[in-house]
């Protein structure tokens, strides 16, 4: 299952109504990792592979989404954006994490399995 591609409509719709609602209510039914890039940043392309194994790996458990900071402007700004990559940890329940830089393979698996799985079997 490969990565998919996010736009402020996407958002708005899969993640959070950040327009209407006040207070975080994720509205996934898995946890997601959404990787904030552009087409020009070196350590985006490195780090992209790497998101399209765990999309593979972890199917049916975790979505991971890319939104490109440079066509969506205004979900960067909400974010607070302001380096890329950085990744929006989104466990199906609590505050979402955000993380700046391009992580190795096993800090996105420790962070998938100690904050998004584990979170997701609570609620389970």
């Amino acid at each position: 299952m490969p990565t998919h591609q996010m736009t402020k409509t996407d958002f708005i719709e899969k993640v959070f109504d950040y327009e209407n609602d006040q207070e975080w209510q994720y509205k996934g039914q898995l946890p997601a990792i959404i990787d904030f890039y552009a087409d020009w940043c070196g350590p985006c392309k490195a780090v992209a592979p790497t998101l399209e194994q765990l999309s593979e790996e972890y199917a049916g458990k975790v979505e991971i989404y890319k939104i490109d900071s440079d066509k969506e402007t205004e979900l960067s700004s909400v974010f607070g954006i302001q380096s890329i990559p950085t990744f929006l940890f989104i466990p199906l329940n609590g505050a979402p994490m955000l993380q700046r830089g391009a992580l190795p393979k096993n800090v996105f698996k420790q962070v998938i399995e100690e904050r998004l799985l584990s979170t997701a079997e609570e609620v389970k």
